[in-house]
């Protein structure tokens, strides 16, 4: 194999067919198909073009061809084809990592450059520009700028999540599963998802759900691996023996493993889901969706209406107008009219109500405080003898303990409101200064406290 000026070339002349020759120099360099001879055989599949090009089937193979000569390179020493590529051919891959199958990328693009001039594809880097044009190299950066390229890589990884999540289904679905506990020894049979739950409870070594992991068999036999090796699953410092790294691991909650080691990543299907985007990138992404959507724009928000429970029945409303307008003529009891009369503000409201609601749900009369066997009776008697009409002194009802709901899930409290009469004046008037209370001696505030008072009637109803 020889290089010459830019990107080498070498011709096989017994060789595979359609070796590349090399033509001219500087970045205007071409490439040539030879001209088929009669006895020239097709040595791979032919299929017609798919947008870009298509990436057609390819045979597994354990050696990944070099896209301009003759070299192969095992698959593991993916790094030594790249470094032969730039040293021997001056072609640049950008975020190879990216590339979902490498073997299938190099073959596309391998076939491509026989088609069209590389300068077609690719971006001219040219170093020492300033030194003599026989000292100058130019350099051809491929990368997914181009259409056609990112393309590719897309198609790549949406074969590899197809490939990926055929092999997770027949995983989840296998009954032949065989293997047995790293901790403890124990042999278990049928599904996956009995050995991952079985570490997860009586180990606390837990990997996530099991539908979560692929290529189950590789995984195991990689954590098995290093803890045969005397390797800590998450720190992997090495021990001199067993029973040392099991304390180890008990003690410093070690039963795991390590998330931010990407020999694991091949193992979850969440880094398969997006095109060049780890698990970390994935899940920040989603946080910061769910951010997003706490600030979205609430304009086409529609209100459910609000259903409020009568205070002597059953019947449900959603207004306040139409519930109290209920009241008024069902029970004569005319919420409105004791608002304005007595001048209640809002929590004086809410402590009314939540004082019937006490009241009634006791099956006692709030006036005359007479107790009956059902609230049907309660309610008859009090519309008999006009005691749902008018207030029991403000004394009774106006207390701290009916700060608190009677019931929980009571809408009408939420409907409560000062009336406008008292806003406009709330409005018009100056501000009122607040004093706070005297904290000087804390024994005679607790004393004095009118939560006493409040316990002590507690203990007395």
């Amino acid at each position: 194999m020889a290089a010459s000026s830019g990107v080498g070339a070498a011709a096989d002349s017994g060789g595979e067919c359609g070796a590349l020759l090399s033509v001219g120099t500087g970045p205007q360099l071409l490439f040539k198909r030879p001209v088929p001879s009669n006895n020239e055989c097709i040595l791979e599949p032919l299929s017609l073009p798919e947008s870009p090009g298509g990436v057609a089937a390819v045979e597994e193979s354990p050696s990944v061809p070099c896209i301009f000569c003759e070299e192969y390179f095992p698959r593991a020493e993916q790094n030594q084809l790249l470094k032969h590529m730039i040293i021997e051919h001056k072609l640049v891959i950008a975020d190879i990592k990216l590339v979902a199958d490498f073997r299938r990328y190099i073959l596309y693009w391998k076939k491509r450059f026989t088609e069209q001039p590389i300068t077609d594809f690719c971006s001219v880097i040219r170093t020492n520009s300033e030194a003599p044009v026989e000292e100058q190299d130019n350099y051809f950066l491929l990368c997914d700028v181009l259409p056609e390229d990112r393309l590719l890589r897309e198609q790549l990884q949406q074969k590899r999540l197809r490939e990926i999540l055929e092999q997770q289904q027949r995983e989840r679905n296998d009954t032949s599963f065989h293997s047995i506990c790293m901790f403890c020894d124990k042999e278990f049979t049928g599904n996956r998802s009995v050995l991952f739950n079985h570490m997860a409870r009586d180990h606390a070594f837990n990997v996530g759900l099991p539908d979560n992991i692929v290529n189950c068999n590789e995984f195991l036999a990689a954590l098995q691996k290093k803890l045969d090796n005397l390797q800590c699953l998450y720190c992997e410092k090495t021990f001199r023996d067993k029973n040392t790294l099991k304390d180890h691991m008990r003690k410093k909650q070690h039963r795991r493993i390590n998330a931010k080691n990407t020999e694991y990543d091949r193992f979850y299907i969440i880094n398969y889901l997006e095109f060049g985007k780890s698990w970390e990138e994935v899940q920040s992404e989603d946080d910061r969706e769910l951010l997003d959507n706490l600030e979205e724009d609430w304009s086409d928000w529609e209100e459910h209406p609000v259903c409020a429970v009568c205070l002597f029945c059953e019947k449900q409303a959603d207004t306040t107008e139409k519930l109290c307008l209920h009241m008024k003529e069902a029970h004569g009891f005319d919420l409105l009219k004791i608002k304005a009369e007595h001048g209640l503000k809002f929590y004086q409201q809410v402590k009314l109500v939540n004082f019937i609601r006490r009241e009634i749900h006791q099956c006692r009369c709030y006036n005359c405080k007479e107790m009956f066997q059902s609230k049907t009776e309660l309610i008859s008697h009090m519309e008999v003898t006009k005691h749902i009409t008018f207030l029991p002194t403000r004394s009774t009802w106006d207390q701290p303990q009916y700060y608190f709901p009677t019931y929980e899930n009571d809408t009408l409290l939420c409907t409560l409101s000062d009336s406008e009469d008292e806003l406009t004046a709330k409005d018009q008037s100056e501000d009122v200064p607040v004093i706070s209370e005297d904290i000087s001696d804390l024994e005679a505030l607790r004393q004095n406290s009118v939560l006493n008072q409040l316990l002590r009637d507690e203990n007395n109803d």
